[in-house]
């Protein structure tokens, strides 16, 4: 939608038309039925369809970082993934190349689930274009509010499309949990940001209205400020307990909470810039 022809040029999402990958490996600090015992077989591309001042990746997400991936060479990757064997396949940051990933899914398609890992900035219509190839769906949902969006990500209209693409996720994708593992289903993601409680309890009064029983929520306190943030500290202790408060009041209890000691950069993996 930003109107550049990737294959002639670079998109919005720092981005041409050629995979970048910055890691291939197994990754042990997502939730508990992803990560599992034996670890997600992530995949993390370069580039990002948000434009998030506090960006954990920015190293990979701002540039064109990496190595070039053709569809036959990360469907081998993935194989040797699978025999590895990790929980899932989990694909990060996909958002801008999600039409690449269903061609290296067309080549191979593990026996294993597919996670789409996305910052929750899509398009309905991209997410049933991915249905037939994604089993776990693992999304953001950042902002309840335009300014807010607009503020430290600069997508103003992010609210409404996360919504809308979450519903069409959660519509699709019954949760299936199986010995602890999940199979299908979708995990909601929220990153409480420090001096903007008021915004994450709009984000869980949405998801207690929308999607709570359909689908699981992570509350995650791991702010650190890294790239342009301005927002200078980590989660106080006092608005981590408003938020778990919040939690109890809405009768929210299928998820995930992170420890505030998880406000560190230790848990960011080594990429290849």
């Amino acid at each position: 939608m930003c109107g550049v022809d990737r294959e002639k040029a670079e998109g919005l999402c720092h981005a041409d038309n050629d995979m970048r990958i910055c890691r291939i490996g197994k990754h042990f600090f997502e939730e508990p039925p992803i990560s599992g015992t034996m670890g997600s077989g992530t995949v993390f591309f370069s580039g990002c369809t948000m434009d998030c001042e506090f960006c954990q990746n920015y190293l990979i997400s701002k540039s064109k970082a990496g190595r070039l991936y053709t569809p036959e060479r990360l469907a081998e990757a993935i194989r040797e993934l699978e025999r590895s064997g990790v929980h899932n396949i989990n694909f990060v940051t996909p958002t801008h190349f999600s039409h690449r990933i269903r061609e290296t899914l067309d080549i191979y398609r593990p026996q294993i689930p597919i996670v789409y890992n996305t910052s929750g900035y899509e398009r309905p219509e991209t997410i049933s274009e991915m249905h037939p190839y994604v089993d776990i769906y693992l999304p953001d949902l950042k902002y309840a509010a335009q300014d807010t969006a607009q503020k430290y990500s600069r997508r103003k209209n992010y609210p409404r499309f996360a919504i809308e693409a979450i519903e069409e996720m959660v519509s699709a994708k019954p949760l299936i949990i199986e010995n602890g593992i999940m199979k299908q289903g979708v995990i909601i993601r929220h990153l409480v940001l420090p001096e903007n409680v008021k915004n994450s309890i709009e984000v869980l009064r949405i998801y207690a209205e929308k999607f709570k029983e359909r689908a699981l929520i992570s509350i995650m306190s791991q702010f650190v400020p890294c790239h342009k943030s301005t927002i200078k500290r980590t989660l106080k202790p006092v608005e981590y307990k408003l938020i778990l408060s919040l939690l109890d009041e809405l009768g929210i209890n299928d998820g995930f909470v992170q420890d505030l000691n998880s406000a560190t950069t230790e848990f960011i993996p080594d990429f290849e810039v």
